[in-house]
């Protein structure tokens, strides 16, 4: 960062002082006003959210990704993100139509990847999720998607109560 400082100013910038500034705004968004805090990670700065305000940008991020996606985009990822590594041919068999539309709009919204070729015949493209996935549905990682038994309807016998 340094260097890009240095050329961008046309003098040497001291490693001191950029560590001085950050630390300055490390503080500053630090205090209660502000709903975002400067947290050194992975050998860099990012702003991220306070926890206090999580709950609510989730809500925020639940809803905007719910509109941005249509049902056949939402069936489209689910697919892949639970078959992964996944062909075309595999979702659209699953799916019963061809996903070709709503798998090119799922890669130009960074939500799925090409992770390779199949060894199968014509070595077709296999899809997987992105991170931007994991980010875009504010989970951790794949194990936090729900399982197929978090679907299920309690089966009910005959004569009992439903709670």
């Amino acid at each position: 960062m340094g260097s890009c400082l240095s050329e961008m100013f046309a003098t040497a910038v001291p490693a001191k002082d950029v560590e001085a500034a950050l630390a300055e705004l490390c503080k500053k968004y630090g205090e209660e006003e502000f709903s975002f805090a400067l947290e050194k990670l992975g050998g860099g700065y990012q702003f991220l959210t306070k926890p206090a305000y999580q709950p609510s940008i989730q809500i925020l991020l639940r809803q905007h990704s719910q509109k941005r996606l249509s049902t056949a985009q939402l069936e489209t990822l689910s697919i892949i993100a639970y078959k992964q590594p996944v062909t075309k041919g595999e979702v659209d068999q699953i799916r019963g139509v061809a996903c070709d539309y709503s798998l090119q709009k799922l890669l130009e919204k960074e939500l799925v990847e090409i992770k390779g070729k199949s060894d199968g015949v014509g070595r077709p493209l296999i899809y997987g999720t992105s991170q931007k996935f994991i980010d875009y549905f504010g989970i951790n990682s794949l194990q936090d998607l729900p399982q197929p038994k978090d679907f299920t309807q309690p089966v009910y016998q005959i004569g009992e109560e439903k709670h």
